[in-house]
């Protein structure tokens, strides 16, 4: 055990040179870390929202309004069936979680059951003697169909979260139908909250130009327009505050595939989009048959812009133009480029946590993890003496391939993560403890200094094992399981658990191994 050899040994210095380097940048501010050359480490550990301060939301999703949405289309869709297949009917509606209609002819059942079924191959159809048709979704199907709407708003929201660059976002469920967002560094969580609530569900649909706009302002359209509000930006730029769309939709939002912020020829902003290939032959047959006419784009039930057509337009690519601020087009690049949501977002809580609750919290920890492992070394130096400044050797060594190994993870620190810190650097000793108190048990068995401190390791190697490893596992449950603090709290332990079973061991052996070459003591200081 107390033996190593020359490569073994190399290998144990450069971890330890190796750990100094990469836990040094967290000792300069993060601006003169970013400053450093590209060939240097410049990571530092990644504060979390209640050390470094940030907006905190609790986000409801309508669930609900996900089945009544898909009620809706198959209502739609069941409108098709019937008028394609020429049959009459009468009450088509959605009441009570069902699509409802009646028959003229009860003969007809046959002839459009196959296509009624095909409208939604989940939902259960019924029709009766009398010919009134009945289709509902199960009560699992509502429920997966639920739990997906939830899956996919989180993955929108971290996609919008990533957009505009912040780390270490915390996005998860909770619940059932709740979404927690904690995002370190964002002071407005207004501004936060209109980024990730907006739907985002963008069309592309003719303006009916027929339609006066006198008529317009009174409501008086055809029944296959409707009439939608401008946005803010083009009421600023003085245009009309509605206008008559054509209800069918030319292309869909979904085939977007890019969107980015720009400017035009004069400087002013706006966003260039790109489709993909089926959105593109799309686009290009609605505007090489309609030049001239008014193409609206309309995002969330507004009308951000509506140019008009002055040619074909078939390399996929667009403009969107809107008398938008800088910050407006940024905004609408990344709702765009992120995707629509799936279901309406409501907030249900928002808070902002101050940067100066987050140093004060930092403060603390420091004083705690300071006084903390004062107290160890010392407890350690008077109790073993020689061999307790061994242990505080590696004990200084663990807290600094700590700081590394959190910086190279990009790990997120909290305020529980510091409590694990602290843990971990008491239970760092706990194996040299054993070690000793096994060493001077071979001691008083009138063991010999070499014997004795190769027994005291051998003896006392399994249950240091058992117990590292035991909590190591306990540790990655408390990950998996658990939330954002609890996760910092596991974070912060397992990976301090495996690095001091490195410096427990191996380093205080190597320490000791170099004494006993160097000194050759008759009797041990212990």
């Amino acid at each position: 055990m107390l033996h190593f050899s020359k490569w073994s040994i190399w290998v144990t210095l450069g971890i330890l040179l190796a750990g100094i380097i990469f836990a040094a940048p967290n000792l300069l501010t993060r601006e003169r870390a970013e400053a450093l050359p590209s060939w240097l480490p410049s990571k530092q550990i990644s504060l979390g929202l209640d050390l470094r301060g940030g907006s905190y939301l609790l986000l409801e999703v309508d669930v609900e309004g996900v089945i009544n949405d898909q009620l809706q289309t198959a209502k739609d869709s069941v409108r098709d069936v019937l008028q394609k297949a020429k049959v009459g009917y009468t009450g088509l509606d959605v009441k009570n979680g069902k699509v409802i209609v009646k028959l003229l002819s009860a003969a007809d059942a046959d002839k459009v059951r196959t296509s009624l079924r095909d409208v939604d191959r989940d939902m259960t159809l019924d029709i009766d003697d009398a010919g009134n048709v009945s289709m509902s979704l199960p009560d699992n199907i509502i429920q997966q169909r639920q739990s997906r709407a939830v899956e996919q708003s989180i993955e929108v929201v971290r996609r919008r979260v990533d957009e505009t660059g912040v780390k270490e976002p915390t996005i998860q469920r909770q619940g059932e139908n709740r979404i927690l967002v904690q995002v370190p560094g964002v002071a407005n969580p207004q501004e936060l909250e209109a980024l990730l609530v907006k739907t985002a569900k963008m069309t592309f649909q003719f303006v009916d130009q027929n339609v006066p706009q006198d008529q317009v302002d009174r409501g008086l359209v055809p029944p296959e327009d409707e009439i939608l509000p401008m946005d803010e930006s083009n009421a600023r730029a003085g245009g009309p505050a509605k206008m008559a769309i054509q209800k069918r939709v030319i292309v869909s939002g979904e085939h977007l595939v890019q969107a980015s912020p720009a400017f035009d020829q004069y400087g002013a902003p706006d966003v260039q989009f790109k489709f993909d290939s089926v959105g593109g032959r799309q686009f290009c047959a609605a505007t090489k048959d309609n030049i001239g006419r008014l193409f609206a784009i309309v995002l969330d039930n507004k009308i951000i812009s509506a140019p008009r057509i002055q040619s074909a337009i078939c390399g996929g690519d667009g403009i969107i133009t809107g008398h938008f601020t800088t910050q407006e087009a940024n905004q609408l690049a990344i709702l765009l480029s992120a995707g629509a949501l799936p279901a309406t977002l409501t907030k249900v809580e928002g808070s902002t946590v101050g940067a100066d609750l987050g140093a004060d919290s930092i403060a603390a920890g420091k004083l705690a993890s300071i006084m903390g492992i004062v107290l160890v070394m010392v407890a350690m130096v008077v109790f073993y003496g020689m061999f307790g400044l061994f242990a505080n050797i590696a004990l200084i060594f663990n807290g600094i391939l700590l700081l590394a190994a959190m910086s190279l993870l990009q790990a997120t620190l909290t305020l529980p993560g510091i409590a694990g810190v602290v843990l971990t650097l008491g239970m760092a000793v706990d194996a040299n403890v054993l070690i000793y108190e096994r060493i001077r048990e071979e001691i008083r068995n009138g063991r010999g200094p070499v014997i004795a401190i190769d027994q005291g390791y051998r003896g006392a190697m399994g249950t240091i094992w058992d117990s590292h490893i035991t909590t190591i596992v306990s540790a990655i449950a408390l990950y998996a399981v658990g939330t954002g603090p609890i996760k910092g709290f596991a974070v912060t332990l397992g990976i301090g658990l495996v690095i001091s079973l490195f410096t427990a061991v191996v380093v205080v052996r190597l320490i000791t191994a170099t004494w006993l070459r160097h000194a050759r003591p008759k009797e041990l200081p212990l």
